[in-house]
């Protein structure tokens, strides 16, 4: 039997989705963030050393990372579907996406997230200045025009084909909703870029990505 360790609000949300497409059974091992720290429990490095989410299990098999549990996943158990075809360039394109999505998506989006803290979070009132004056000008001139530059690409690929891959939904689609929604959230990603966010609805309207919500409980993106 799979099992999917998932983590509230995490990345973990998107292998569900990538098991709900496959119509694979699977059980879900949940494990709740620290309400203050919003960091994983510890229980989570009884199963992988480094203590985040998603990991997978099944049989003797643990796995960590979303890109890898994805391509085991569709590999093991796809029987050919959420793939293009081998020696083509949409199986090209579908691999760059697969890693584009944690390789250069998200980090930025990461970095937004903890300047924004630096920025927003109390402290004492004498480092306020210093610190929130370090927080705008990394934002303001590094983290906000990467951000801004990527959504750009990924709107222009999306005016090529419908989905990431091409034409047809594949998983990289499942690995790149993360950084869209992400950017949704918190990265100025709104209407002005409007191949994104017709691609948020397509993935939203999808019966296995609502499954999986219902699954894997309430999620907000965090991390």
């Amino acid at each position: 039997m799979i099992v999917v360790h998932h983590l509230n609000n995490s990345r973990s949300q998107r292998v569900l989705w990538l098991l709900e497409e496959l119509g694979l059974p699977y059980e879900i091992k949940r494990y709740q963030r620290d309400p203050k720290t919003m960091l994983a429990p510890a229980a989570l490095r009884e199963v992988h050393p480094l203590g985040k989410s998603p990991v997978l299990s099944e049989g003797d098999l643990t796995l960590a990372e979303s890109g890898a549990i994805i391509e085991y996943l569709v590999e093991r158990h796809g029987r050919g579907r959420l793939i293009p075809p081998a020696g083509t360039r949409d199986r090209l394109r579908y691999t760059y996406w697969l890693h584009f999505a944690e390789g250069s998506a998200m980090p930025p989006l990461v970095m937004k997230l903890v300047f924004d803290r630096i920025e927003k979070g109390p402290m004492p009132f004498f480092a306020r200045p210093i610190a929130r004056g370090i927080a705008s000008r990394v934002k303001n001139g590094f983290i906000e025009p990467n951000i801004a530059r990527q959504l750009d690409y990924m709107e222009a690929e999306l005016k090529r084909s419908t989905w990431f891959a091409g034409g047809e939904f594949t998983a990289a689609d499942i690995q790149m909703s993360f950084p869209v929604e992400a950017a949704a959230a918190r990265g100025g990603l709104d209407a002005s870029r409007p191949k994104l966010m017709e691609y948020l609805g397509r993935i939203h309207a999808r019966e296995a990505y609502r499954r999986a919500l219902e699954r894997g409980g309430e999620f907000a993106i965090l991390t």
